[in-house]
């Protein structure tokens, strides 16, 4: 009885941090595709908007603030977050006559 009591509650205790991991496994990837979504939607700001600075997005599942710097050559960073977690990605374009071109994208630490 004792063996069987001791095997249920680890079999238990294994689920639950399973679930866990796997819950921050999903916000982390959620908040990287929100960070995504900030820098596509800056590009298309930026198209319209050649002073756009930058904003913070209220999004379905979280948030995306993003900041715009610099002429000629763009650095755009969006910050994406679900939850309590958190991703940058950062991008590089140039702005040519109001022609965006992108020259660079990565996920930032």
């Amino acid at each position: 009885m004792l063996v069987a009591m001791t095997v249920t509650i680890a079999a238990i205790a294994i689920t639950i941090i399973n679930l866990q991991t796997n819950d921050g496994f999903v916000s982390g990837e959620l908040a990287l595709q929100n960070a995504q979504s900030g820098v596509e939607n800056s590009l298309i700001q930026l198209e319209r908007n050649p002073s756009y600075s930058g904003e913070t997005m209220t999004l379905s599942n979280g948030t995306a603030t993003i900041t715009v710097s610099g002429s000629g050559t763009l650095t755009i960073v969006s910050i994406g977050a679900a939850g309590n977690f958190k991703r940058t990605v950062t991008a590089t374009a140039t702005d040519t006559a109001n022609v965006i071109t992108i020259t660079g994208w990565s996920e930032t630490p």
